[in-house]
């Protein structure tokens, strides 16, 4: 059920009824979902041109959209939601990072290009945790604290 002002969607509660706010929103969670799944094709697809490149460009372009959104409703409810401002810039910055790093062909370009698209991928999914890992099964029984560990705990390693 959900609280005065208060919006339910797929049984996550969004802290708004205005138009706008879940309008944003709308778009906040196809631009993740695009970013979630293209960054997945791009860590899975063999290096080099071609796949791994097409998954790339689009995850990027969709992370580009997550935090132009993200800013948008940071904006909106900054009380509640400068934290998530800091987790999205520092998403932003590391898939730029990443991106210059290849296509300017810096020295160990290869090693900067996996930390800074492989870091953006893992901040990116932690802000997701954080802000929603209290109402995902399973995730709901963690302690909080966990929603900000987790992700860096197994995605590091990989990186």
């Amino acid at each position: 059920m959900a609280n005065e002002g208060e919006t339910i969607v797929l049984g996550i509660p969004i802290p708004s009824r205005d138009t706008v706010f879940l309008s944003v929103v709308a778009l906040h969670v196809l631009f993740g979902l695009a970013a979630v799944i293209t960054g997945a094709g791009a860590m899975f697809a063999q290096k080099g041109r071609g796949r791994h490149s097409r998954f790339g460009i689009i995850y990027f372009w969709c992370l580009c959209g997550v935090f132009v959104t993200m800013s948008a409703l940071s904006l909106m409810r900054w009380a509640e939601n400068s934290h998530l401002f800091a987790l999205g810039s520092i998403s932003f910055a590391s898939a730029c990072f990443g991106r210059t790093a290849a296509r300017r062909r810096w020295r160990q370009w290869p090693r900067l290009h996996l930390t800074g698209m492989g870091l953006s991928y893992i901040v990116m999914l932690t802000a997701f945790y954080v802000d929603n890992g209290k109402n995902l099964p399973l995730w709901k029984e963690l302690p909080a604290i966990a929603f900000w560990i987790l992700p860096a705990a197994f995605g590091m390693p990989i990186i």
